[in-house]
């Protein structure tokens, strides 16, 4: 089998990396990457004609797309860019899976749902984005559906990595520089490990290569939920708990809304999702949060 990943060195790519290599033949392109003659190959999401060469001279079994415009912020300005990552060039990619009968598997958000409500959303639910990196995902999600290609596309959310900045390593920065913080309260979410939908990937790539029949959107996250003052409070807990020296009072972590911190994009509040489908379909245990969150942190914490 021959996988074409595009997004290698992003926080997912780098885990799909690891994770996809056992599967068979893995060709990996970073995002930035121009379009090299010498080998037909282009990982620029900025080049839709170079993106269905690298397809078509590839001639992947599986293509799989962790490549994304994920500033949300810098969307809100910056919406031709994000348009043309986010949704042109998943469904050129999407057109040339169709044209090859070649299996597309692509991430996709909760930020495609307008956050109202506590209720975990359901695959089924109906979409309203908030902000331009919702709707191009969203537009994403649909060219790759209208396309007919065979593909998974997972929604996400609270995507971290070891590698790479994070939230986690922001907090814990701050907590040795501080001696208070503010930390938004009313978003909840499932933070999700990089290295989980890496591997929940391969899974679902080899049983859906046998059963075609599973092609389409699952929502994929860890179990359990938290606010963002949630995961800082467990973050800096864990650390202090093994030895961290910190600035800030265990007391001295504040609860503040959204409203607190003004952005140019608007966030969800309620950012739950409902993972049955995924977990029936594929026969998946997807584990809490904490369990995750609490792998990264050793492994962040050796390195400090």
């Amino acid at each position: 089998m021959k996988i074409l990943l595009f997004g290698k060195n992003g926080q997912v790519g780098w885990e799909l990396q690891r994770s996809l290599a056992p599967l068979g033949e893995l060709i990996a392109l970073d995002h930035d990457s121009p379009y090299d003659a010498s080998n037909g190959h282009c990982g620029d999401f900025t080049n839709l004609e170079g993106l269905a060469k690298t397809v078509r001279t590839v001639k992947p079994d599986v293509i799989v797309n962790a490549a994304a415009h994920t500033a949300v912020d810098k969307a809100e300005s910056e919406l031709q860019l994000a348009r043309t990552i986010n949704a042109l060039a998943p469904g050129v990619l999407a057109q040339e899976a169709q044209r090859a009968d070649t299996w597309l598997i692509h991430y996709s958000t909760d930020y495609v749902f307008d956050g109202s409500g506590e209720k975990p959303w359901l695959e089924t639910d109906a979409t309203a984005p908030l902000n331009v990196y919702g709707a191009t995902k969203l537009e994403g999600e649909q060219l790759i559906q209208q396309s007919g290609c065979k593909h998974l596309v997972f929604r996400t959310s609270w995507v971290y990595g070891a590698r790479g900045g994070n939230f986690a390593k922001t907090m814990l920065r701050l907590a040795r520089e501080r001696d208070s913080l503010s930390v938004i309260d009313d978003q909840i979410g499932a933070p999700t490990g990089a290295d989980l939908l890496a591997d929940v990937t391969a899974h679902a790539i080899k049983t859906t290569l046998q059963r075609p029949e599973l092609s389409g959107l699952y929502h994929l996250v860890a179990a359990g939920e938290t606010s963002w003052h949630g995961y800082a409070s467990f973050v800096i807990d864990y650390a202090r708990r093994n030895g961290v020296a910190l600035k800030v009072a265990p007391d001295a972590i504040k609860p503040v809304p959204t409203s607190a911190f003004p952005t140019p994009a608007m966030r969800p509040h309620n950012s739950r999702m409902d993972t049955s489908k995924l977990q029936r379909t594929f026969d998946l245990h997807l584990p809490d949060w904490q369990v995750g969150v609490e792998r990264m942190l050793s492994e962040v914490l050796e390195k400090t």
